[in-house]
């Protein structure tokens, strides 16, 4: 009988363990998927894909018995060798090749041209081979930095005494409403994916105090725009016994400091293969809705049309704006209108015309929507009544408040989004691994 007492050692080394001082010289073993193979002549380079990155190994036919032409674009290899220092290479190191065993070979040739730096390929093409794409060293280090971002929000709010929640995708009742629901029967019962984990993490505020989501979120909403999916992954936080809606905008800075230090140092080849300029979040301006609106249509002489809304093109002229007059990558835009604003965002006691909520703009572009909530039992019962809802769906959520609930507020970011503007993409699936939108539910 054997007994699993932990992890095992691996006898393939990795890029890392190859950068160590003492090994220049030694004979090594490593595995990896061919990447490239550059045959010279006399000499061959075989490229290998590892999951730090690409590693050079040099191919002479007198130093090995394995015949070059055995090797495949996309084969998995054991390879051993010895380890040479030369700062031409990937990483400054290559492995001159005695011994080679091909663990498994493709049966097909490459959809793509994935060993190229940039592919040159449509969006389409990417997207119908996406885990033949991703391969490509490019492609796969935009999801790297966005492991990043996700790591970052979890560190952070850990490190702020959050705690991680896991809530259902589906249920009676959206928090949201509205007719942008994918609804489905659920053993004879009506039920929709959710919009948000929205009444669930509020719920948790009651039991937690700060809690904590990164999850799928699904919108039924017929949009066929570069910033715009059916599913996507939100990061959402909740806190209570919050002074205000500016201790959440506060926290949501402070993740951003946290997140973008994070990906300098340790995500730093990812975001050179991108050629990715991280932005500045050490103080982040915040203007009310209103002010925003005038601000933009004085500078840029563009009437507003929408008092209740910001269109595209506006929160566009306010991240161009705001970048402009204080050199500011990000805006908090406060004070959205109630009209649009859920039934349980709280409402300005100054101007109940008006929220206690925001949006964070990230170059011009919403990437979080956030605020204060309503805590109190019968306020939301009116807040309810007063939009044209029934309460019907929402007992249990209501129920929690008529228990006692502390103020308290919180956000959703858009995972995806986020990565886009990060590193300067226009069209949000380039950062979504397999998107969902009007015509894709493939692969």
């Amino acid at each position: 009988m054997e007994f699993m007492t932990g992890v095992k050692p691996e006898e393939a080394l990795e890029i890392r363990d190859l950068l160590a001082e003492d090994m220049a010289g030694k004979t090594v073993k490593v595995n990896g998927t061919v990447h490239a193979v550059n045959d010279m002549g006399a000499v061959a380079f075989v490229i290998l894909r590892k999951r730090e990155g690409l590693l050079q190994c040099v191919y002479q036919e007198k130093d090995t018995d394995f015949d070059l032409k055995l090797l495949k674009e996309g084969a998995a290899l054991k390879l051993e060798g010895t380890l040479e220092k030369d700062e031409r290479a990937p990483h400054g190191i290559e492995i001159r090749i005695q011994h080679v065993e091909i663990l498994s070979q493709p049966s097909e040739a490459m959809p793509l041209p994935i060993s190229k730096w940039k592919m040159n390929t449509s969006l389409d093409a990417k997207l119908n081979y996406r885990s033949i794409s991703l391969r490509n060293i490019r492609e796969r280090a935009k999801f790297k930095i966005q492991e990043g971002i996700v790591r970052g929000f979890r560190d952070f709010l850990y490190s702020q005494e959050f705690t991680e929640i896991h809530t259902p995708k589906v249920g009676a009742k959206s928090a949201e409403g509205g007719a942008n629901l994918f609804r489905l029967e659920y053993f004879h019962h009506p039920a929709v994916l959710q919009q948000s984990p929205q009444l669930y993490k509020q719920m948790m505020v009651g039991v937690f105090e700060r809690v904590f989501e990164t999850g799928p979120v699904f919108r039924a909403e017929k949009h066929n725009t570069k910033r715009h999916l059916n599913e996507y992954t939100s990061l959402d936080f909740e806190m209570g016994y919050i002074h205000g809606f500016e201790d959440i905008m506060a926290m949501e800075t402070g993740f951003l400091q946290y997140m973008l230090e994070l990906l300098k140092r340790e995500y730093a080849d990812a975001l050179k293969i991108l050629n990715v300029t991280l932005p500045d979040a050490s103080k982040i301006p915040a203007v009310r809705f209103d002010e925003a609106k005038r601000l933009v249509s004085e500078k840029y002489d563009r009437k507003i049309r929408n008092p209740f809304d910001l269109e595209p093109e506006e929160e566009a002229l306010i991240g161009r704006y705001f970048q402009e007059e204080y050199n500011a990558d990000f805006v908090f835009v406060t004070h959205y209108p109630s009209k649009k604003r859920p039934f349980y965002a709280m409402d300005d006691p100054e101007d109940n015309r008006y929220t206690l909520s925001f949006d964070l703009l990230y170059h011009g572009l919403e990437i979080t929507t956030g605020g204060q909530r309503i805590h109190d039992y019968q306020m939301l019962r009116d807040k309810i009544a007063a939009k044209g809802m029934t309460e019907e769906g929402l007992e249990q959520y209501l129920s929690t408040f008529k228990h006692g609930m502390p103020p308290h507020g919180g956000l959703g970011i858009g995972l995806e989004r986020l990565t886009m503007k990060l590193i300067g993409e226009d069209n949000i699936r380039e950062t979504t691994l397999f998107p969902r939108d009007l015509s894709r539910l493939e692969p």
